[in-house]
């Protein structure tokens, strides 16, 4: 006589009673519980591994073992054999109960896994990608039962996975018949969002991949990634071979309007580099390009209108319109990249003018929306896009910051790579400078410092080392609080040398000599300044004067340290331990939507709620941008930075001021 047995799954505490003889996973799948299975059942995959909890669990009133279910079946043993099972281990498809049972379904086996991102306190990845394999068998033809190869595909695949209505495109169409004859009617199936074939295989498939791709305006990044885990299983970038034709977006926009029919010539070669960038992941991952199935895309307004092949001329000026800010679906083929026959692309939307793709990743990333915390996200690169709000409200802007962060437009600067000057530090009595560049890990005044960079010397200075060098230089009292280089500490320190109206820093006397200029110092001030005026207008609008949390992201927001971001007036006063880099969130953001088909819905909700201001128009944007080129800034108070570093008295003037600032207060001295 038959009795029913009691069925606790954990982590999901779900449970239930089944007649014995029940396989564990048709128990698992009838209450709801997330269990893996790309075969069906067959004890191929692997995917659907569970374990049995043994004891006396009072807390769920059962008491479970092992012995509560069949022995190991062959069917285990092979798969045992063949690709390994760590002790314990059950195939939930072949496991049948016999008793009660506690039974866990490990994390590997789950199919919504999840992906801590960055820091435990952002919210987590749940993986559930719009494309998904399942192995199917197909019934043989029969001259008695007439029916199409594609028919009874679609037959088997609602009858084992209960997939109904599928379509099938005409490029997996032509091939079907030879996969399935050379799988002996087994094969896989990929299915986007449980509507489309979009792939056949011949037996047995575990693994399909897609890519998701930053399209920066200086360079490119993509990260390869396995669909049904989320793992990153290889990452490469490439120089934006658009540089040539203008170093920043408006200079691109301007070879457009100059030269008719150039964004043509942008757009082949960007896909170009694309392509050999799947290529060079592909090959990391040991993959073939045809098991690539998918990719996203982000990206600035201009990137996202070449990519398209869309001319971006409109962008150039009020109202600065876009062809469109919607999200969009295509077939990889219509961006001439070389992915699966039938590989899809979804280029996330964008927001509007010149808050593009890029920040509407960062914001996916980030997660704004769900915060109760004012919160400031800058991407900061030669566009900056600012993101400010929370939950209840969302402003974005975006503002023309240049390439000097990056190195470009400063006397000594260079790209980060080995031999450039990456963190300094400056003594406030002697004004004598120690510094660390990239590819050695000791400062210059240690023992083995020249030994270590001999083969590659001390070559200039990266976007990160002028951020600090300005930064010391202004705690030093080398440079005032106008910007202006302090020309009368030229008889304290040979450092401080005349450049004619004008004085420069020296950091390096050896070739090359590496100096900071005062153009230089000007050309980091205008920076900074784009990007303060820029968020101080989106507080204004959201009527805050403080933030409490914010978020560094884009490449150079990842070397930057955030205590001399600060001091130099980059971003506004705050609490130094809630300024966090949140890396490459754009890139992130492009992964998240990659891998979960329910992130995109959200980010095409968010987008519409995200209020755009046009820095350009607005007409408090230049009275912000004159206070903001003050270090840190002419009239902020930075009270947060007070608190962690002496900030030097506020004077201007060529030859310094009197010490004071402006309110008869002298601050305190700096103390190291």
């Amino acid at each position: 006589m038959s009795k029913d047995a009691h069925i606790v799954f954990t982590p999901s505490g779900r449970r239930g009673d089944f007649p014995v003889g029940t396989p564990v996973l048709n128990a698992a799948r009838s209450l709801g519980v997330d269990i893996d299975s790309v075969c069906g059942g067959r004890g191929i995959c692997g995917r659907c591994q569970i374990q049995v909890g043994e004891g006396d669990f009072q807390k769920h009133k059962i008491v479970s073992s092992c012995n509560n279910m069949t022995a190991f079946s062959s069917v285990e043993e092979r798969y045992a054999s063949k690709k390994g099972m760590k002790e314990g281990r059950r195939l939930s498809c072949q496991a049948l109960i016999e008793g009660d049972l506690l039974i866990d379904v490990p994390a590997e086996s789950q199919v919504h896994k999840q992906v801590v991102r960055k820091r435990a306190d952002v919210r987590e990845i749940e993986i559930n990608p719009p494309i998904r394999l399942h192995y199917v068998v197909v019934e043989e033809p029969d001259m008695h039962k007439p029916s199409g190869d594609l028919e009874r595909l679609q037959a088997g695949l609602e009858a084992q996975w209960g997939l109904k209505n599928l379509h099938c495109d005409l490029r997996t169409l032509q091939t079907l018949q030879p996969i399935l004859r050379k799988g002996q009617w087994q094969v896989t199936v990929a299915i986007e969002n449980e509507k489309t074939i979009i792939a056949v295989w011949p037996g047995f498939k575990e693994k399909a991949y897609g890519i998701a791709v930053d399209l920066g305006s200086t360079t490119i990044a993509a990260h390869l990634c396995d669909l049904q885990t989320g793992e990153v299983t290889a990452s490469s970038g490439i120089m934006n071979p658009q540089i040539r034709f203008g170093e920043d977006l408006m200079s691109r926009v301007s070879y457009v309007m100059m030269n008719p029919g150039g964004e043509k010539e942008m757009t082949a070669v960007v896909r170009e580099s694309l392509d050999i960038l799947i290529g060079v992941v592909a090959e990391e991952g040991q993959i073939d390009r045809s098991d690539i199935l998918s990719m996203t895309f982000v990206g600035n307004p201009v990137m996202h209108h070449l990519l398209l092949g869309i001319d971006p001329v409109e962008l150039g000026g009020a109202p600065f319109a876009l062809t469109l800010n919607s999200s969009i679906h295509l077939y990889a083929s219509e961006l001439d990249l070389n992915i699966s026959r039938d590989g899809r692309v979804y280029i996330l939307p964008c927001i509007a003018g010149h808050v593009g793709a890029d920040t509407a990743g960062v914001i996916l990333s980030e997660g704004p929306h769900f915060q109760d915390e004012i919160t400031l996200i800058c991407d900061v690169g030669t566009n900056a896009e600012i993101v400010l709000g929370n939950r209840h409200r969302l402003l974005a802007c975006s503002s023309p910051t240049g390439p000097a962060f990056e190195g470009a437009q400063i006397s000594s600067g260079q790209r980060a790579a080995p031999g450039a000057i990456e963190r300094i530090r400056i003594d406030p009595v002697t004004l004598e400078p120690r510094y660390r560049v990239i590819g050695c890990d000791l400062w210059s005044d240690e023992e083995g410092f020249a030994e270590q960079t001999k083969d590659f010397g001390v070559t200039g200075i990266c976007g990160s080392g002028i951020i600090e060098a300005i930064g010391e230089m202004f705690l030093a009292g080398i440079i005032q609080t106008d910007g202006i280089i302090d020309g009368s500490l030229a008889e304290r320190s040979p450092r401080v040398r005349s450049a004619g109206k004008t004085f420069d820093y020296v950091i390096s006397e050896s070739e090359p000599v590496i100096t900071v200029t005062q153009t230089d110092v000007r050309a980091i001030q205008l920076a900074k300044a784009a990007l303060y005026a820029g968020v101080k207008l989106l507080m204004e609008k959201l009527g805050v004067e403080t933030v409490d949390r914010i978020q560094l992201a884009g490449a150079f927001g990842s070397h930057i340290d955030v205590k001399y971001a600060m001091v130099i007036g980059l971003i506004p006063d705050c609490d130094l331990a809630r300024v966090q880099s949140a890396g490459n969130a754009a890139g992130t953001g492009a992964r998240i939507a990659l891998l979960n088909k329910k992130s995109r819905k959200e980010i095409e909700d968010v987008v519409h709620r995200v209020e755009k201001i046009e820095t350009a128009v607005e007409p408090k944007f230049q009275e912000h941008f004159v206070n903001a080129m003050g270090m840190p800034h002419t009239t902020d108070e930075f009270v947060h930075l007070a608190g962690v570093v002496t900030l030097p008295p506020k004077k201007t003037g060529k030859s310094g001021g009197d010490g004071e600032d402006g309110g008869g207060r002298r601050r305190r001295r700096r103390v190291s």
